[in-house]
């Protein structure tokens, strides 16, 4: 088969591209012809197939005036963008066409030339776009669902998009005329959803288009585990350091324990974590920068578990499954996609999201029953292994490619 995958992003950048980039060597593997179309990305990147690119536009920052109407503009609908489609179509001729996360610098308007084409779109949900401007459900730090129902211009009187009255403004202007002019969703023959919660929010959210429940992948064979850990028990978090990641309440909650807390990555929250660190007992909190891949997992290998606190709607965590890939139960927040893979009792405990005293509790309960943790562990990788596997993820995949494309198995 012939596959068209379009992704803003042609280069390792967050957890949608690590997504985007394992399910296209998966299906490289099993044989399939690939084609991509992105922005055109930093010089150093070479892609490994026939592409398509539009050219790079800002939209974080202070770009200039220019660059900003650039922005702005293609946002709202690009034909550079269905241009340069057009002639990759002609050339790559795929059967169908898989998309990721295409608002801002690609935009939905590659849909009106696939349908003029005939190429049958699905799409592959990261997020709340769909039902949000701004992506996250979050408005001042703090969930939000004012849009619901197509009431964009709640983004507006909220500020949503970064506190910017004109920001948030062409942020509902683009989600109204995608979803109410254009009537994108119409386009696209089926979206993807990698947990039950981002469909059934979306859905409760009223987007109407067809969505499918398709779980994140993870090759089990790449992750070396560790049961159990280290003899005095400690725990890890590895990922952004944003405040909706509910990283304050893990270091409230750590600074009364007496175990290790090991924190790794960047971003805008770090300063506020040293200033935590350096207050707390020696020890007890831990901040590492961003890790390449062998050293994070030799990190996480060394824990006893992880935590992830989050404050807000996570979708499909990937730090969850390569947590449990590791042979580690999660303490998780009960919020979002967590609870589909951090059961309770089983791959981890849940604990309620911003409550550092149950956060504590939970933290304390499996760091003071060690043999506890390493049965949940070997729980979790079984998940993976059993049920979140390439094979399965591949065969579900193919089953929507060929269900659209009128083709039996």
């Amino acid at each position: 088969m012939k596959i068209l995958l379009v992704n803003k992003y042609l280069y390792p950048r967050g957890g949608s591209e690590t997504v985007f980039f394992d399910q296209a060597e998966l299906l490289e593997r099993r044989g399939h012809v690939l084609s991509v179309m992105a922005m055109e990305p930093p010089l150093n990147i070479v892609p490994r197939w026939p592409a398509a690119f539009v050219s790079r536009v800002v939209t974080e920052g202070r770009p200039s005036p220019a660059g900003a109407a650039r922005a702005a503009g293609r946002m709202l609908y690009s034909f550079q963008a269905r241009r340069s489609l057009a002639g990759l179509l002609r050339s790559a001729r795929p059967d169908i066409a898989h998309l990721h996360n295409i608002h801002h610098q690609i935009s939905p308007s590659i849909l009106h030339t696939l349908r003029r084409r005939g190429v049958p779109a699905v799409m592959s949900l990261h997020d709340l776009k769909l039902a949000c401007p701004v992506y996250t459900c979050l408005s001042r730090g703090r969930v939000c669902e004012r849009c619901r129902g197509g009431r964009f211009y709640r983004c507006v009187l909220q500020k949503c998009s970064r506190g910017s009255l004109a920001k948030s403004a062409l942020a509902a202007l683009e989600m109204t005329l995608h979803r109410f002019v254009f009537r994108f969703e119409r386009l696209v023959a089926a979206f993807l959803a990698p947990s039950l919660f981002l469909k059934e929010k979306l859905e409760d959210m009223g987007v109407r288009a067809p969505i499918v429940h398709l779980p994140h992948f993870l090759d089990a064979a790449e992750f070396r585990p560790e049961f159990g850990g280290p003899q005095k028990p400690a725990y890890i978090y590895f990922g952004r350091l944003d405040r909706v990641k509910g990283l304050a309440t893990l270091a409230a909650a750590a600074s009364g324990l007496p175990w290790t807390c090991t924190i790794v990555g960047e971003g805008e929250l770090r300063p506020e974590l040293e200033k935590a660190a350096r207050a707390a007992e020696p020890g007890r909190l831990v901040l590492r920068p961003h890790l390449d891949r062998a050293a994070l997992r030799e990190e996480v290998r060394r824990s006893s578990f992880a935590v992830l606190p989050s404050e807000w709607y996570e979708n499909a965590p990937l730090m969850v499954l390569e947590s449990f890939a590791l042979g580690k139960p999660v303490v998780g927040a009960r919020i979002g996609g967590i609870p589909e893979l951090v059961r309770d009792g089983e791959t981890g405990l849940l604990f309620e999201p911003g409550d550092a005293e149950d956060l504590r509790r939970k933290i304390s309960a499996l760091a003071s029953n060690p043999g506890r943790a390493e049965d949940m562990g070997r729980r979790a990788r079984r998940l993976v292994v059993e049920r979140l596997n390439p094979d399965g993820h591949y065969h579900r995949l193919m089953e929507i490619y060929r269900s659209l494309l009128g083709i039996r198995s």
